[in-house]
This record gives C-alpha cells, sequence and structure tokens, in this order.
C-alpha cells in the first residue's frame, strides 16, 4: 500500500485539513502569479513587477477564508469576491485574487444544486467581470477581464458537473443496496415458505401414522390376554404402520439434502394413486370408510399431493374426535377445472379437530391457499364433522420448489 493510498482515508476523516492544504496552494499560486506583468514589452513576462504589501494581506485573508468553504460555501465565496472586488478596484496592477473566489464559486456549485449554481455563478461573474471593467486599471477591454469572465463560468460549471456525477454514482449505490436488500427479503420469504411446507408434511406424516399407531397398540393391550391372534394382527398393523411412517419421513426429511447428494431420496411423493392404501390403513385401526371417486385422472404433483394430505388429515382428525362407532366418507369429484375433495363423519365428536393447538386444519388450509384453491371445514347439520377442499386442476407456479418432488 503507497503513502498516498493509506492517508487519503485519514483525510477523508480530516476534510479541514485538505482545504487548509488548499488554501495554502492557492495562496502559494496567486503570490507566484501576482510577480507577472502581462503587458511586457513582448507580451508576459515574469519578475518584472512586485505585489504591494496591500495586495499580500488580501491573498492571505482570501487564502484563509477558503479553509472553511465546505462548511460555509456561500459565506467563503460571499467573502472571496469582497475582497476580489477590492483588489481589482484598488490594485494598479491587480494581484490575482480572483483565484480564491474561483474556488470558493466551484464549491458552491458542487455543494449545491443546479438552480443555486446558475443564480449565483451568473451573480459572481456579473459582479466580478464588472468591478474589473468599470472600478480596474486596465481599460475595459483588456484580456484580464476576459480571464475573470471564463474562469469563474468555468468553475461554476465544473462544479456543477462533480455534484451531477456524485448524485448519479450516489443513485447507482442506492438502487443496488435496494436490489440486494430486495435479494435477502425474497431469500427470505423462500426460506420461510419451504420450512412452513416442511412442516406441514412432518405434521401430516406424523400425525397420521401416530394415530394409527396409537390406536393398534390400544387394541393389542386389550385383547393380548383373551385373544392372542387378534392382538398379533394389531401389532403387526403397528409395525406396518411403523414402517410407512419411517418411509415418509425419510422422503420428507430429505427435502433438506443437496441436491446432488446420493442418499436423497428419490421415490415419489404420495398421491391419490395410493388412496386404497391410505384408507385401507384406516379400516384396519377400526374406522369404517367409504370412497365415492367419479375421476382418477391423473393430478398435477402438487395438487395431488395436496389431495392425499388433506383426506389423510380429515380422516385422523375423524379418528382422533369423532367418538367410537363413528363412520367417514371420502369423495374425489372433477368439477369443470377443479377437483373436489370431501370428507364427512357421522360421530358424535370429543372435540372439535384443532381443539389443543393442532395445526391440521390450519395446514390444510395453507396447502389449499398455495395452490389458489378454498377450503372450508365445520360441523354438519345433525352431528359429525365436514371438511371440504376444492383444488384447480392446473397447479399455480408459485415459485417456490415443486411439492411433487421430495
Amino acid at each position: 500500500m503507497t503513502l498516498i493510498d493509506r492517508a487519503l482515508p485519514w483525510l477523508r476523516a480530516h476534510p479541514l485539513v485538505l482545504d487548509a492544504a488548499l488554501a495554502l496552494g492557492v495562496l502559494i499560486s496567486m503570490v507566484i502569479a501576482s510577480f507577472a506583468d502581462p503587458h511586457g514589452p513582448t507580451g508576459p513576462t515574469f519578475g518584472t513587477r512586485t505585489p504591494g504589501a496591500r495586495s499580500l494581506v488580501l491573498m492571505v485573508l482570501a487564502a484563509l477564508a477558503l479553509v472553511p468553504r465546505r462548511r460555509r460555501p456561500m459565506a467563503v465565496l460571499a467573502c472571496t469576491s469582497a475582497l476580489t472586488m477590492v483588489e481589482l478596484s484598488l490594485g494598479a496592477p491587480p494581484a490575482p485574487v480572483a483565484m480564491s473566489a474561483v474556488v470558493a464559486l466551484y464549491t458552491v456549485a458542487a455543494h449545491t444544486d443546479r438552480p443555486t449554481t446558475y443564480r449565483v455563478g451568473v451573480l459572481t461573474i456579473v459582479v466580478l467581470t464588472g468591478t474589473a471593467m468599470l472600478l480596474g486599471t486596465p481599460p475595459w477591454y483588456a484580456q484580464e477581464h476576459l480571464g475573470i469572465f471564463a474562469w469563474t463560468g468555468m468553475a461554476a460549471a465544473a462544479g456543477d458537473a462533480v455534484r451531477s456525477r456524485r448524485a448519479f454514482i450516489d443513485a447507482i449505490r442506492e438502487r443496488a443496496e435496494r436490489a440486494e436488500h430486495g435479494r435477502e427479503e425474497e431469500a427470505r420469504r423462500r426460506v420461510a415458505e419451504e420450512r412452513l411446507r416442511i412442516a406441514r408434511e412432518l405434521h401430516d406424516v406424523v400425525a397420521h401414522h401416530i394415530a394409527l399407531v396409537n390406536v393398534q397398540a390400544g387394541v393389542a393391550a386389550h385383547v393380548m390376554d383373551k385373544r392372542p391372534d387378534q392382538a398379533k394382527e394389531a401389532l403387526a398393523h403397528v409395525r406396518e404402520a411403523s414402517r410407512s411412517a419411517l418411509n415418509e419421513l425419510r422422503s420428507t426429511v430429505g427435502l433438506l439434502r443437496q441436491s446432488g447428494d446420493p442418499e436423497a431420496p428419490t421415490e415419489p411423493a404420495p398421491g391419490l394413486a395410493v388412496l386404497d392404501d391410505l384408507l385401507g390403513g384406516f379400516r384396519r385401526a377400526g374406522l369404517p370408510v367409504e370412497l365415492a371417486r367419479t375421476d382418477e385422472s391423473p393430478l398435477p404433483a402438487a395438487v395431488d399431493l395436496a389431495a392425499y394430505r388433506i383426506i389423510q388429515e380429515a380422516l385422523t382428525n375423524v379418528r382422533k374426535h369423532a367418538g367410537p362407532g363413528a363412520r367417514a366418507q371420502v369423495s374425489v369429484v372433477r368439477v369443470g377445472p377443479h377437483t373436489e375433495i370431501t370428507v364427512i363423519d357421522d360421530g358424535a365428536g370429543t372435540g372439535a379437530p384443532g381443539d389443543g393447538g393442532g395445526h391440521g386444519l390450519l395446514g390444510m388450509r395453507e396447502r389449499v391457499t398455495a395452490l389458489g384453491g378454498s377450503c372450508t371445514a365445520g360441523p354438519r347439520y345433525g352431528g359429525g364433522f365436514r371438511v371440504q377442499a376444492i383444488l384447480p386442476v392446473k397447479a399455480p407456479d408459485t415459485g417456490t420448489p415443486g411439492e411433487g418432488t421430495p
């Protein structure tokens, strides 16, 4: 790292030091230029004249006025312009105090807006040039007057250009920061959606299979002594339900693996194609279930999985809450561009599904809403409970990873 690279951060943190150095450089330039005579016998000559004490004092005062130029740009411009007017009207020939006014005008243009730059720049040009032409020692058409006009005009234009470039860079930086912030927000939103989706999967898998295991384990415990054959059959169902739960959990947890992981599961997610197996598990657990299905055409993966999970969760709620002797009916009907899933039961009920802080009904509604459908659930007239979900046959593109593949 060079000395300049190390010094730049310190100078940015202490701008007054940089302005003081600039003021010193302007003072040296004014003093050197005051020894030049633009009207020599063969053109401009150097060393043929010496500035007076008054001119030296004015140059020093003008340079000192530049030190706080960034804090008080308008005041510095007014002070340097006044000192320049004094030198132009009294000096014979005048010293180049106008250099300080040029720097001050540049500072004003670089730190204000364009309308202010136009107004202040025109006023400064007119005042300084007019003072030199009307009150100065050289004739009004002297080339020095044109130099004052040109240098003050260029200072205003250069300051405005620097301000515009700085504003353009700031706008680009702000736009980049907003874009980066937007990408971070989108990433957080996608992560939250994926976590919610996996949570729904885990809830549905665990709630369904654990409910079946609990029922079959209770049957086995009840008939263990008197009917061991029936107890063995119940334990076999427990083993089957446990195996199914482990397989589905392995598939769901596999969603968290990297895409190139060779251990990631590749089997398809459950859908209506295995609906009979699902209903058979409930029947073996003691819940009579009837199925009415008028359409078995394949559905999009996301819709197919949502339909399966809705039926699974609704029947799990029936088994848990409908009470002994309850019967359930499941219907899958295609109605135009939608598939209608209905699950009803005739149980007396031991509490509404979701009592005790469950997330079953909420998870069903979230699934259906994510696909652009609707879901209703509530008690039936005359007893029992009814869950109905209307799913679009064509799943919308939600921008999230598909639920149809693990």
